[in-house]
């Protein structure tokens, strides 16, 4: 009798030949990737020449601003802010469907074993007998489809650029945490400065209402006067307190993009920073790479494009390789004897022939994707050139009304000192007084909020040039 051979060799051959004819036979169908042409201008017409050497951006932009508060609290959003926390898991997920989009490249298999008993019929001798059994196996099973027209490949080329859609994602949350909190900071700052210069001029204005009252019980000076210099104090009180109520909400919204919460987070007051760095603008095709949003938008496209090719592949037939081994038996203390084995090795092809149209269907919904995809690539695009327009001539703006406040501050502290040394002479009324006042008021307040603009717009040109940030493109 002729001994049976091993199936294992038989088998392993089978699957590198299969392998081999793959490897061989490989080919992606459907679009390979071209990036698509987008408006782009040779430079931003906002930009001007800087005559001095400017700093590089970095991803530690903030530290352009020099202040030791904002880079401490900078590094302690990125580490515990919970939006953040979130796109982090979001990545790890896409980093995992990505990981099972891989498993696709290689050979399925699975171990079943099963015990069975039951009852049987059977003919012996023209009569019909039952027979109760067992029944053992332990049987391994391989599945391995071959990747002949890439459709496994487009598949994994889909999850691959969807998952570095997700770390752009996260470089643009994190961007976004640290920009809001600049942003709240600065205006913390300002609070801090409004707070000050309203405490000031209640001190003045405490003086005032002291000298109009000594003047009035001299005769010199009208009860209406006192009355309007009460009034004045009061109006400031209640000011302060408002300034001093957004101060503290802010100080609230700070916590929370901290990860803390409210009550275990206190800044103390610091004056307004003067210092508004300037960064060079570059060039608007650097966006395309410097952009997380833009990128984003990009690698989303060519997860689109991808799935393109997915549909395309589905038209053509696919094959497979099978194979099972094992062992098989009527008695569990024998099962595991080689006289028990079992195997088989097989080939399958799955060619579609009607599909009542599914297929068609899929592949338009795929383009239509892609389509909508190009769309969103090019409008972000678009909205990272205004971003950084905006900000360009917002700074510009602001720096010539921050000059033009510098005199309107000059011209109402004069004008406030001579209006103070007339009423005190008896040449002019209190009401030229509270009228000099509020003006002297009012440009002091201008100025600091214009300078926590300027800051907070040169936060937002930062964050518009990409924050330092480069990551992968798909280009």
């Amino acid at each position: 009798m002729t001994k049976t051979k091993p199936f294992a060799p038989r088998l392993s051959t089978a699957i590198l030949a299969a392998a081999g004819c793959a490897v061989l036979a490989g080919c992606a169908v459907g679009p390979n990737y071209r990036r698509p042409e987008v408006p782009m201008s040779a430079s931003f017409k906002s930009a001007t020449k800087a005559e001095k050497p400017q700093p590089t951006l970095g991803t530690d932009w903030w530290t352009l601003f020099q202040d030791e508060d904002l880079t401490r609290l900078s590094q302690e959003a990125l580490r515990a802010n919970q939006t953040i926390q979130a796109a982090i898991a979001r990545l790890d997920a896409a980093h995992a469907a990505t990981r099972s989009a891989a498993g696709g490249f290689f050979p399925a298999v699975s171990i079943a074993p099963t015990a069975q008993r039951g009852r049987s019929i059977s003919r012996v001798s023209g009569n019909s007998v039952g027979v109760i059994g067992n029944s053992y196996s332990l049987p391994a099973d391989l599945s391995y489809e071959l990747d002949v027209w890439g459709r496994l490949r487009r598949a994994y080329e889909a999850a691959h650029f969807t998952e570095l859609a997700s770390a752009d994602d996260l470089a643009l949350v994190q961007q976004t945490v640290v920009s809001d909190l600049a942003q709240g900071y600065f205006s913390l700052r300002f609070y801090d400065a409004e707070v000050t210069i309203l405490q000031e001029n209640l001190g003045l204005y405490r003086e005032q209402l002291k000298l109009t009252q000594t003047k009035f019980n001299a005769g010199l000076a009208l009860q209406t006067d006192v009355l309007q210099a009460q009034t004045q104090v009061d109006t400031a009180t209640s000011t302060l307190i408002d300034a001093q109520r957004s101060r503290v909400k802010q100080e609230h919204a700070l916590a929370i993009l901290l990860g803390r919460a409210p009550a275990d987070f206190t800044l103390e007051p610091r004056p307004l920073s003067p210092l508004v760095p300037t960064v060079p603008a570059g060039l608007p095709s650097d966006l395309l790479n410097r952009r997380p949003d833009v990128a984003t938008a990009e690698h989303q496209l060519v997860a689109a494009n991808a799935q393109v090719g997915v549909a395309v592949a589905d038209f053509f037939p696919s094959f497979s390789l099978t194979g099972l081994a094992g062992f098989q038996s009527t008695a569990f203390s024998q099962l595991t004897n080689w006289s028990n084995r079992v195997w088989s090795v097989g080939a399958g092809l799955n060619l579609p022939i009607f599909q009542g149209g599914k297929l068609t269907a899929a592949l338009a919904a795929a383009k239509a994707n892609y389509a909508e995809s190009v769309a969103n690539y090019r409008g972000a695009v678009l909205t990272a050139l205004q971003d950084v327009e905006d900000q360009l001539s917002d700074l510009h703006l602001l720096a010539q009304k921050a000059e033009s406040l510098e005199a309107t501050l000059v011209h109402a502290r004069e004008n406030y000192r001579l209006t103070q040394i007339q009423y005190k002479q008896g040449l002019t009324t209190y009401l030229n007084v509270i009228n000099a006042n509020q003006t002297l008021l009012n440009a002091e307040i201008t100025s600091a909020q214009t300078q926590s603009q300027r800051l907070a717009t040169s936060v937002l040109l930062m964050k518009a040039l990409g924050g330092g940030w480069t990551g992968p493109t798909a280009k």
